[in-house]
């Protein structure tokens, strides 16, 4: 079957930029592109921005992102990471960032309009190169502010761990790192075994991905940090820009979860936290039309744009400017879903507590443990997997599905609370424990938190999902839905489903124990959570009083 593509090359340079081809010490050229400030009279402070989605591109829209940096007196510098668009080099993910972002932030302090003092801004990957700088050790790095990214940002899952590898990651990889442009794909997802359904795609684009042949179906580990993990590195002044509904945000509350126990690293660390998905689209414009999206309407670009940036000026005013005091910075602020911007000195906030709700037999959360010993089972069949909800999980406010209609589905188990009598504002972290098994060798276990509102529509408020291997015996286990900042009305009730696959989002097991990638044969399991008994099934949520 033909592969439909868009083949997406780079952009016109800016009128507004200077381009320079900056060579790395091993003689690889990076196309850059260099925004000053009207009128620049002397050296300034610089914000560096590292990625590989073409900077002179739409996608990323850079160009109309300078003039806000600009404006307020920042030399703004983008850079194609090598092998893509513009630059020079080989187009393998992740293993050329922290030599390349030490060479590049040592070419800016070199140049005339650069005071020596640097800032770091961008979303996914281009908040991993932010990390990737922080571990080259440079001095000139004053301050960083990564955006719905991670320090380990779509790592492969590691040996022995329980993450349920991601399917995104494989679609990531055939549309960003196929030689130096980029590609928008129709991915025909039926083909068995699952790795046959990249080799049209390679087929029709005339070459192969790199990053992908190293990760599948046998993964080859990425040394992305050559001099050391960057938390080892000297703390730099760290914003994390967050959102309640970004598809990856458990690399991200890793990270900080990770720095909070590094006293110098906590120090330094700040926290925005706001109702967007990865793609920057807001919950409070919700439902999404051609008025409010950013991807098609560029008076609503405008909009979006000083809203996504004003948070970084603020901190690189304080840590790179050094024209104000730190203590003017909230350690932590956020906004609820459905709420309004609040302020803390810790995540959670003080005062947060936790309260716990059982799973009873007949799809009921309560407050009581149940007396009585039971269970509920359902099927995972590899040939009709729970579909994923959206069909961009990176932009997930764009659609914003009610998902109600997936209790309904036999192989979705679901639990509801009663409606609550007040306001009930979850704010940190969410976990399911249970005893589960399988008749299988290995499961999938996925979990969704939905808020029920009185018409009965379901709504996404955290998730979380963990492999449990070996499972045919009860198998203790402890489900991370990350954290969750909402406000759950009066008449609203939780919900929690609890299922077996989410396809095409994640990698589907095949049921037999083989290989995700290369299993032909399928074989259906009967998956079983316990009720009750000496380790009751239990949803602990963090709420505000």
């Amino acid at each position: 079957m033909p592969v439909d593509f868009e083949h997406i090359g780079p952009a016109p340079v800016s009128p507004l930029a200077s381009e320079h081809m900056v060579r790395m010490r091993d003689g690889a050229r990076l196309a850059t592109d260099v925004y000053l400030p009207d009128g620049l009279d002397g050296p300034t402070e610089a914000v560096l921005v590292r990625l590989p989605y073409d900077k002179c591109g739409d996608y990323c829209f850079m160009p109309r992102l300078a003039p806000l940096f600009t404006a307020a007196g920042y030399a703004f510098v983008v850079q194609d990471v090598r092998g893509k668009f513009r630059s020079e080099g080989e187009d393998v993910p992740f293993v050329n960032e922290v030599l390349d972002g030490y060479d590049t932030l040592e070419w800016i302090v070199g140049t005339s309009w650069s005071n020596g003092r640097v800032g770091m801004f961008g979303d996914s990957y281009y908040g991993y190169t932010q990390w990737a700088c922080v571990a080259s050790g440079h001095p000139a790095l004053r301050a960083i502010c990564p955006r719905c990214t991670g320090a380990e940002v779509v790592d492969l899952p590691r040996p022995g761990s329980d993450e349920v590898p991601l399917m995104l990651m494989a679609a990531y990889l055939a549309e960003h790192w196929v030689g130096r442009d980029a590609y928008e794909l129709e991915i025909d997802w039926s083909p068995r075994p699952l790795i046959d359904v990249f080799e049209p795609i390679w087929e029709a684009l005339g070459a192969r991905s790199k990053g992908f042949d190293l990760s599948y179906p046998h993964p080859v580990p990425l040394r992305r940090f050559p001099t050391g993990h960057p938390f080892d590195a000297r703390p730099v002044p760290t914003l994390q820009i967050m959102g309640w509904f970004d598809n990856i945000a458990p690399w991200q509350w890793d990270d900080h979860e990770r720095l909070a126990r590094r006293p110098d690293w906590s120090r330094v660390e700040y926290l925005h936290i706001d109702a967007v998905d990865h793609e920057i689209y807001h919950q409070s414009d919700t439902p999404i039309s051609e008025a409010t999206d950013h991807d098609v309407n560029p008076a609503a670009l405008d909009a979006l744009l000083p809203r996504y940036v004003t948070p970084a000026l603020e901190f690189f005013d304080v840590f790179l400017r050094e024209s104000g005091s730190a203590e003017t910075l909230p350690r932590v602020r956020w906004r609820p879903v459905g709420g309004d911007w609040k302020i803390a000195d810790s995540w959670p906030p003080p005062g947060a507590a936790q309260r716990t709700l059982y799973l009873y037999p007949g799809g009921v959360l309560g407050e009581q443990a149940p007396e009585q010993a039971s269970q509920v089972s359902w099927t995972h069949d590899p040939d009709e997997l729970v579909p994923s909800r959206v069909d961009n999980p990176f932009a997930f406010l764009q659609q914003y599905p009610d998902e109600s209609e997936y209790g309904e589905r036999a192989d979705v188990v679901e639990f509801t609370a009663p409606p609550v009598d007040e306001l009930l504002e979850l704010a940190g972290p969410i976990e399911l424990s249970a005893v589960v098994r399988s008749t299988g060798p290995l499961m999938d276990l996925f979990v969704r938190l939905l808020d029920v509102d009185p018409d009965g529509a379901a709504r996404y408020v955290a998730r979380g999902q963990v492999v449990v291997d070996p499972a045919r015996e009860d198998t203790p286990v402890d489900v991370s839905l990350c954290h969750a900042g909402y406000l759950m009305r009066a008449g609203h009730a939780l919900r929690l489903h609890v299922a077996g696959s989410d396809f095409p989002e994640y990698v589907p097991h095949p049921g037999t124990g083989e290989n995700r990638w290369l299993a032909r044969a399928t074989r259906t399991n009967e998956q079983t959570l316990r009720l009750g008994g000496d380790q009751p099934a239990r949803l602990t949520i963090t709420v505000l009083p």
